[in-house]
């Protein structure tokens, strides 16, 4: 497995806040600009699907592969040769502040092709989308 990136925030917003705007993906344009559109098909759960569209490449099929409300959950894609796995993580902190974090990573035979191809574009598309989703999730309470 590589890990591409991690990315972290400190926010006010309850970790509820992040899980409810994860819940509506088609709302991620929102927050996340590096994405055209994204859909799940169906309930907000482990083993759902959906498809997104990034703004600069093909639709991509996903999968919840875990999904543990207010604390974590994981949506894994299929790529040629390779999975990319991306984590979603929440934990109350000091002050009762919420720490966000989203790793992504990647697995498969063909891993080490796609982290040169993807590594600066997910890691700057996933360092400004988690700053903007909590200050959305922010938002969401005031």
């Amino acid at each position: 497995m590589i890990v591409l990136c991690t990315a972290t925030a400190v926010s006010t917003a309850a970790p509820d806040a992040f899980f409810a705007r994860w819940a509506d993906m088609g709302s991620w344009p929102e927050w996340d600009d590096a994405l055209a559109w994204s859909r799940l098909d169906g309930p907000f759960a482990a083993g759902a699907t959906g498809v997104l569209k990034p703004r600069r490449g093909p639709k991509a099929r996903f999968l919840i592969e875990t999904l543990e409300p207010g604390a974590e959950f994981t949506d894994v894609s299929m790529l040629p040769g390779a999975r990319l796995r991306i984590r979603h993580l929440t934990e109350v902190v000091q002050d009762h502040r919420t720490r966000v974090t989203v790793e992504v990573s990647i697995d498969g035979p063909l891993s080490g092709l796609w982290a040169v191809v993807l590594r600066r574009s997910v890691t700057r598309s996933t360092l400004r989308g988690v700053r903007r989703l909590a200050d959305v999730a922010e938002g969401d309470v005031s």
